[in-house]
């Protein structure tokens, strides 16, 4: 019989999909010391006692301080496979109820600039979470080591508008 192996900590996140009325998302520029420099979704860690969409919304407050925000929903798990730690990481999608509202660099530590994107032709590198997620919500094949479950209920692809998807 084999020891039990010590299984290092999980990580759960969440990655916000945050949409102006034409399709595009809002993207970050992540510097964070120690990792290479890539473009991000706004996200992180989920809360105990937080839900998915909870999360979602109180990241995005804290990173761009954007808080016009409505209908955030839950539409994919992405799962990372390739690494010694488990990555869960939900994609939520949002609306931004001002399509005026510019976001503001409230960790400079770890963003030095916010862009508005085609999620289809996001800014490169990617974040390996962030490039997940826009896959899924893309509806394309999934960047390897990751694995992606639909849950709720996706737009109909007829009612939305067709630079969104």
């Amino acid at each position: 019989m084999t020891a039990p192996r010590e299984h290092p900590r999980q990580v759960v996140g969440v990655g916000a999909l945050l949409l102006r009325p034409d399709g595009k998302v809002l993207i970050g520029h992540r510097i964070k010391q120690g990792e290479a420099a890539s473009w991000c979704l706004p996200g992180g860690h989920v809360e105990p006692g937080e839900t998915f969409e909870q999360a979602a919304l109180r990241e995005i407050a804290e990173e761009t301080g954007i808080r016009a925000v409505t209908d955030a929903r839950a539409f994919t798990v992405a799962l990372r496979t390739d690494v010694e730690i488990t990555h869960v990481t939900a994609g939520v999608v949002a609306e931004t109820t001002n399509p005026q509202d510019q976001p503001t660099l409230l960790e400079p530590e770890v963003f030095d600039r916010w862009t508005w994107a085609s999620p289809q032709s996001p800014p490169e590198p990617l974040f390996p979470a962030t490039a997940a997620l826009l896959h899924a919500w893309t509806n394309t094949p999934t960047p390897q080591g990751w694995n992606c479950y639909p849950i709720g209920a996706l737009p109909d692809p007829a009612t939305v508008p067709q630079n969104t998807r």
